[in-house]
């Protein structure tokens, strides 16, 4: 089985053409990114307004309440409603956004809330005593304070995109899931596990760029690069107001003091 799935890999007819694996790629990431995009135009300022506001919580609740319902079964009700009132590929391509945009949504308001709600209060209560208005301390402080759970959103959201895209294929679109779909069909084993292989190194791969973003946008005072610069307090001593110092022993603990030389 494993000889079968490199030999369908490596074939050089995989890598070339309308079908190949490199335009297949592409479907996938064009659904995954466009669902993405319109899922943050909802989520992310929601999430913000809802965390900075602390109303609306419920929303929240919904939109994690969602994620039961099932994304196959939501695809082809959406297709029932669609297809009869668009005639164009339209009919195909809108119940595959709407399915992923909902499958988005929910990680990447619960990820934005979360972020902006575990703000420490007495930062932001610094930024009010500041001078600030409530849209700057949600920009200037809470914005930035929030990146690392908003990133892990976004990065949740998009492997379950990534993921799901595939069920696309279902209703007569591109992307990585028509070799599941079609090797279903004839029954082509290996080129079924080398789409689902092929599904899950584009999402990796996705993934691995998705944390060097978010290693470099975050701050490094809310992140573990600090801690890991080698850079760390002096403990061999600890200064005393009166010019004395006491000097560790060799257990480790603290011994009498001694003069400051």
């Amino acid at each position: 089985m494993l000889a079968g799935i490199w030999a369908w890999l490596v074939a050089p007819e995989q890598w070339s053409g309308a079908r190949g694996i490199p335009m297949r790629a592409l479907e996938h990431l064009g659904y995954s990114l466009l669902s993405l995009a319109l899922a943050a135009a909802v989520a992310l300022p929601l999430g913000l307004w809802v965390g900075h506001s602390g109303r609306g919580g419920w929303v929240v609740t919904v939109a994690n309440a969602a994620r039961a319902v099932p994304s196959l079964g939501l695809l082809f009700a959406v297709s029932m409603f669609v297809g009869p009132r668009i005639s164009s590929n339209l009919a195909f391509v809108i119940p595959s956004v709407v399915v992923l945009v909902l499958l988005a949504v929910p990680p990447l308001l619960s990820g934005t809330y979360a972020g902006v709600r575990a703000v420490d209060p007495a930062a932001r209560d610094a930024a009010y005593g500041m001078g600030m208005r409530g849209g700057e301390v949600l920009r200037r402080v809470e914005l930035p304070c929030a990146l690392p759970l908003l990133l892990s959103g976004v990065r949740a959201a998009t492997l379950q995109v990534i993921a799901t895209a595939t069920i696309a294929a279902s209703v007569s679109l591109g992307g990585l899931g028509r070799y599941l779909i079609d090797g279903l069909a004839v029954q082509d084993y290996p080129q079924m596990a080398g789409g689902a292989v092929l599904v899950a190194v584009l999402a990796l791969v996705v993934d691995g760029l998705l944390a060097l973003l978010t290693r470099y946008a975050v701050s490094p005072g809310l992140s573990d690069r600090s801690r890991r610069s080698g850079k760390r307090p002096r403990t061999d001593r600890v200064a005393r107001p009166e010019g004395r110092v006491l000097a560790p022993d060799p257990t480790g603990a603290l011994s009498t003091p001694t003069e400051e030389s």
